[in-house]
């Protein structure tokens, strides 16, 4: 497949050039400023809104400057391209509204979501592979098979020019900014982005944040051996071989890499949508993670994240809001010690309602656990206002003669550390 060379250039004037081209075809995304985060983590911090996009990520920008540069032979045969989902749809949707038709290879581990809104545009859609990388020898087979055009996901110039235009707007927006921090998978957003902000503001600051389980591009920099691998929330970013092209401009261009675990991505998955009423995919909310992770390194600077993206299964965005809740405190499983008698269960319960606290659930154990026949358990749901109030419901069951545990297991900084 015809992926970039590691000496081809990208120049701000390219990147000012395909903005001129993208003008009316990709949504102008907002730059808002973010006060309550801003507050909680003590800098001036601005939220780049990319899952504003039609199709809910940056992908449109570099689908559309690669489309439109290709030859009238080129648009009839069709292209070709693998995602996890984002790539997908931007490349399917500007196909199908330049009459090109389009064959996207998706790993079989996509979300459905992202398969059906794919399918959606009119695309074939052939899922092959449990990763984006597995994905590629399809891609590769149906490429020489039909003869397609190969749209590459971000080790390409049309593809790093587009969406370079995001730097372009940031500056625009807020010419003020001292750092901004992008999403890494392959490096195409964060080429782009740092080419567009580094030629207009040499001085700024151009911080990357990949997974944990895919540090790609910060091992490939670091000459270590590759050991991207799992299954990550933020999977538009687990990519396991950064471009070649992306790889020279961040090592030129970007001064830091910081690497987050899956709690912390999950934590900002949830901050951002608390706190900023923004919904964010792992990916999206990668530049949040690396801010969370490292707060004291950004205090008191203009910072400017690119949340790249929206497209966030409802199921997995339902579990990330309630798992938030347990690692902040505010939703808890206690296990209760009680004689198996009448009244006892309306005893804990006022006791319980006393504190202010909410059951949600009650699982009462009788048969089941090892614990003496005139003796049951309780296993209870509270809801509660944070970790210090979880203190109060279990003081006053101790103190009311019931013994009790936290069985809740999540632990991370969350919201109420920030």
């Amino acid at each position: 497949m015809n992926a970039a060379t590691e000496d081809q250039q990208v120049t701000l004037d390219d990147i000012r050039d395909a903005a001129d081209q993208l003008e009316g075809h990709a949504v102008r995304s907002p730059l808002i400023f973010a006060p309550r985060l801003s507050a909680m983590l003590g800098c001036e911090l601005y939220l780049k809104l990319e899952n504003q996009q039609y199709t809910g990520s940056f992908k449109d920008r570099g689908a559309f400057i690669k489309l439109k540069s290709l030859t009238h032979e080129q648009k009839r045969n069709g292209v070709i391209a693998m995602s996890a989902g984002n790539h997908a749809q931007g490349v399917a949707y500007h196909a199908q509204r330049l009459g090109i038709p389009a064959t996207i290879v998706m790993p079989e581990s996509a979300p459905f979501s992202k398969v059906e809104r794919t399918r959606g545009f009119g695309a074939r859609v052939v899922q092959s592979g449990e990763t984006i990388d597995e994905s590629a020898d399809v891609a590769q087979q149906l490429m020489e098979q039909d003869g397609l055009t190969f749209v590459h996901p971000y080790d390409d110039p049309a593809i790093i020019c587009g969406q370079g235009t995001i730097g372009l707007e940031m500056l625009a927006d807020q010419p003020e900014l001292d750092t901004i921090i992008v999403p890494i998978g392959g490096g195409g957003v964060i080429s782009g982005v740092a080419t567009a902000a580094k030629g207009l503001r040499p001085e700024i600051e151009m911080i990357g944040v990949e997974a944990e389980l895919y540090p790609s591009m910060y091992q490939a920099l670091h000459g270590m051996e590759p050991t991207a691998g799992g299954i990550s929330i933020a999977d538009g970013i687990a990519v396991k071989r950064p471009g070649k092209l992306t790889k020279r401009i961040v090592e030129e261009l970007v001064s830091d890499i910081v690497l987050c675990d899956e709690p912390v991505l999950e934590t900002a998955i949830s901050t951002l949508c608390e706190y900023q009423k923004v919904v964010a995919e792992g990916a999206g909310a990668a530049p949040l993670a690396a801010l969370l992770k490292e707060r004291d390194r950004f205090a008191g600077r203009k910072v400017g994240l690119v949340i790249c993206g929206g497209n966030i299964d409802t199921r997995m965005m339902a579990s990330v809001l309630m798992r938030g809740l347990v690692r902040d405190g505010r939703l808890v499983r206690l296990r209760i010690d009680i004689n198996d008698a009448p009244g006892v269960l309306a005893r804990v319960a006022g006791l319980i309602g006393r504190t202010g606290a909410n059951i949600v659930e009650v699982y009462h154990q009788r048969l089941f656990h090892d614990v003496p026949v005139r003796r049951a358990e309780i296993d209870a749901v509270v809801e509660t206002r944070n970790a210090e109030h979880v203190r109060e419901v279990t003081e006053a069951l101790e103190g009311g003669g019931f013994p009790c545990r936290m069985l809740s297991t999540l632990s991370v900084d969350g919201p109420t550390q920030i």
